[in-house]
């Protein structure tokens, strides 16, 4: 394999499915694009070998689902890797910035996006279809060497490492349905007692989707779950009482969900879950929040890198409880740029004012 770059995309539906539906697969080098259909290539493990060269770079932009959908149809993950997007934000570019406008900041091209939202199963595809579907790919490679040439300038292409590994690591592509109650909506409004139970509907939830590859709203939305562990709902027409029960579960699956809320409520306390609500349960810390954002905000302009991918309030918020052991913002080139700081800050050994409109950061330690 002579070239060193190939640049990935995907399109895909999954409003009506579990897992995304792979719609068009662009692939282009320097020289070449490629649009290949899954429609008509019924076996596509046979890019394995081309994902996984080791001599050739795989480009992608906002890559998650990409990686996902070339994990479930491929079988491998895309290494080495590189996502133009991660890259973006620590060289000044807001956090999640398109794919059209970092190619009109790094290559002066105007992308056409008229057929950003069109239905991609349907066949045939428009003229237009197919150029937006390639213009998606033909700018990678160069966007992707105008920010390595910018990244290696500054000594930051190795900050990436550890974001590109995470992005390829199989572990969060998985379905892990006894975690999934963590996830969802209002979650923290319910007690620890009642979080037990949904777990247990939400790791239901998760099976049945799956099972039924359906989107897991479709099953039972975030809402409706809270809602009854939040009742403490123990039968059938306590459970259909709440708004769209009703028209999702059939008896047989009302019945299983209040059997497993029942078997949730009466787990043993030591049994019961932490997370999510254990926020409400622990000290406020808005205050030492709100002077840690600021010194993040101070760090972040100074260095010209996105704040949220300097750190985010829950991070903030998790090393302001004392929650540091997993915290990202303590480990690499973040502890360096502020996580030492930030420590630092909540011992009292800096102190943060304000001088001429500007924030000014004074080290107590060495008065």
């Amino acid at each position: 394999m002579d070239c060193k770059i190939l640049a990935i995309d995907t399109e895909f539906l999954r409003e009506n499915t579990y897992r995304p539906r792979l719609c068009l697969l662009q692939m282009a080098t320097e020289n070449e694009v490629v649009l290949i259909d899954p429609f008509e290539v019924y076996d596509l493990s046979v890019l394995s070998d081309l994902l996984l060269a080791e001599s050739m770079m795989k480009i992608v932009h906002s890559g998650r689902q990409d990686v996902e959908i070339l994990y479930y149809e491929v079988g491998v993950m895309p290494w080495p890797i590189f996502d133009t997007q991660i890259a973006a934000t620590i060289l000044g570019y807001t956090q999640q910035i398109g794919y059209g406008p970092l190619v009109h900041a790094e290559c002066g091209v105007t992308l056409d996006k008229l057929d950003s939202f069109t239905d991609w199963s349907r066949r045939p595809l428009s003229k237009s279809q197919l150029q937006y579907a390639a213009d998606d790919v033909i700018y990678l490679p160069q966007t992707y060497r105008n920010l390595v040439a910018k990244l290696e300038s500054k000594n930051r292409l190795h900050w990436l490492e550890d974001d590109f590994r995470a992005l390829v690591d199989p572990a969060r592509y998985e379905p892990r349905p006894r975690e999934r109650y963590i996830k969802l909506k209002k979650g923290n409004q319910l007690s620890r007692r009642q979080m037990s139970a949904a777990r247990e509907v939400a790791a239901w939830r998760e099976e049945r989707a799956l099972a039924l590859d359906l989107p897991r709203k479709w099953v039972l939305t975030d809402e409706q779950i809270v809602e009854a562990c939040k009742r403490e709902t123990r039968t059938i027409d306590q459970l259909l009482l709440i708004r769209g029960v009703r028209d999702k579960l059939k008896t047989e699956d009302a019945r299983t969900v209040v059997r497993l809320i029942a078997k949730g409520l009466d787990a043993p306390k030591e049994e019961w879950p932490t997370g999510p609500c254990k926020g409400r349960n622990e000290r406020n810390v808005d205050n030492e929040v709100d002077l840690m954002m600021a010194l993040v905000r101070k760090r972040a302009k100074e260095n010209d890198i996105a704040f949220q991918t300097l750190a985010n309030h829950d991070s903030l918020q998790e090393i302001a409880r004392g929650h540091l052991d997993n915290a990202e913002l303590l480990k690499g080139w973040r502890y360096g740029m502020i996580g030492h700081e930030l420590l630092d800050l909540l011992d009292g050994k800096i102190a943060l004012s304000i001088s001429g409109h500007h924030l000014k950061v004074t080290r107590l330690d060495n008065q």
